[in-house]
């Protein structure tokens, strides 16, 4: 290898994104760290710099804004930034029925959620294909493989996410350039502290993983250039269930789980994230 390798991985300033930012500083890879929250990220970047002595430059960006979006592609293009391993792990998400949810925040997940990741990809890819190397990993999760009444355009954005990513996986075949979905299920992240334990994401009975195992896991399926990958056998074989039982099945247990923060329309309205 002739020169040090660089990772960019969005939320990066805790949960999974700090797990892989770990990881791959545990690997020496230059790191390129972003999130919202500037001090955070910094924190991680000197605790990693210090403890494996790589690179890490933090760049405070809030992907759901557009145009800061698009102010730090264009600065990364300006310094000739070359990205060999793109990580779009940010993510944010709301509960409730779709008829009372707030739209400015939908809008909000929608543009975090799917067009930063498409735009990120899209600004990347190219130049992996052009060095015949390149690995992206992109957090989905299990809420890809069925709808989610009262989580419906958090459960259709990793459904895209997914769909989107096995059909870039197909048009990559020869290139040296791979990418990998994880779909993790409920995960201790800042996705459980916003969201609050007693939602119905963690309160159903299916077992919560730890952030450094889903990591983990998602780091080695990376590196093996597997296009997927479900963490933990209780969510594989939900998974199993969801994708072949009839729809109508599916729907109505969906509902019955995860209403229960929705009944009679009384909820409360709350956003879950990834800084």
């Amino acid at each position: 290898m002739n020169r040090q390798q660089t990772v960019l991985i969005t939320g990066a300033s805790s949960g999974i994104g700090r797990d892989l930012a770990r990881l791959f500083a545990g690997e020496h890879y230059s790191l390129i760290l972003v999130a919202r929250d500037r001090a955070a990220l910094e924190a991680v970047a000197d605790e990693l710099h210090r403890q494996f002595l790589v690179k890490a430059v933090v760049i405070a960006c809030d992907l759901a804004d557009r145009n800061a979006l698009e102010a730090m592609i264009t600065g990364l293009v300006r310094e000739n930034t070359v990205v060999d391993v793109l990580v779009n792990n940010a993510g944010f998400g709301m509960e409730g029925p779709f008829s009372e949810t707030d739209w400015a925040s939908e809008q909000l997940m929608i543009d975090l959620n799917i067009h930063a990741v498409v735009r990120l990809t899209k600004a990347f890819l190219p130049q992996m294909i052009s060095r015949n190397s390149g690995k992206i990993l992109q957090l989905g999760s299990t809420a890809a493989f069925q709808p989610g009444p009262f989580y419906s355009i958090y459960f259709a954005s990793k459904a895209f996410i997914l769909s989107f990513s096995d059909a870039l996986s197909a048009e990559l075949r020869g290139t040296g350039v791979t990418i990998t979905t994880v779909c993790p299920g409920p995960t201790h992240t800042g996705f459980e502290r916003r969201l609050g334990p007693h939602s119905a994401l963690f309160s159903n009975g299916i077992p919560i993983s730890n952030s450094t195992v889903v990591a983990s896991a998602a780091f080695n399926a990376l590196m093996q250039g597997r296009r997927s990958i479900i963490p933990g056998i209780a969510n594989r074989v939900l998974r199993f269930i969801s994708t072949h039982a009839p729809r109508s099945f599916v729907l109505w247990v969906m509902a019955q789980i995860l209403k229960k923060k929705a009944r009679l329309g009384a909820i409360q309205t709350k956003n879950f994230s990834t800084p």
